[in-house]
């Protein structure tokens, strides 16, 4: 009976182990992209459910017109980015917290991103208007919390949303 215990002991841990490991990592931040996108240990990273504005002419920035014209635009992005730098400098070691669907179409790691204050980053730009809401099941851990942040940020007129 004892053996059997220790067994099933070992075996939940050993699985709870593996499971955070496969799905949390640390990693140490290289260059940052834009306000979405940041190159850790060597890894291409995209924030999970959120979407920054374009800071670089690209096919992408026709889908966010509606922010304003392409100069509007790339200020915004480079504003998200700058945001992004102040609160997740390179050198940061930041904890990657994965979903479901771990790449996008273009091989990126799609990740939460825990700061080590303890915050998601992607919440953080959600709340502070720096990011729109962008949900995509089936990375769909955070949207409750999320869409609270959005919202917010929408209501008392943050970043992307002050005019």
């Amino acid at each position: 009976m004892k053996k059997f215990i220790l067994f099933l002991l070992f075996s939940l841990i050993f699985y709870f182990v593996s499971t955070s490991l496969l799905y949390a990592y640390s990693c140490r931040v290289e260059k940052i992209i834009d306000g979405d996108t940041f190159i850790c240990s060597g890894e291409k990273v995209r924030l999970i459910g959120v979407d920054t504005p374009e800071s670089s002419i690209n096919p992408h920035i026709e889908k966010q017109r509606s922010l304003g014209d392409i100069k509007t635009i790339l200020k915004l992005g480079e504003e998200a980015k700058r945001f992004v730098s102040s609160v997740m400098p390179v050198g940061t070691v930041v904890k990657l917290e994965l979903d479901v669907q771990q790449r996008d179409k273009y091989g990126r790691l799609l990740a939460y991103v825990w700061l080590p204050d303890g915050r998601i980053l992607n919440e953080v730009l959600l709340k502070e208007g720096y990011a729109m809401l962008l949900t995509i099941p089936p990375n769909v851990k955070y949207e409750d919390r999320f869409r609270k942040a959005y919202r917010e940020a929408v209501t008392k007129k943050k970043g992307l949303w002050k005019n």
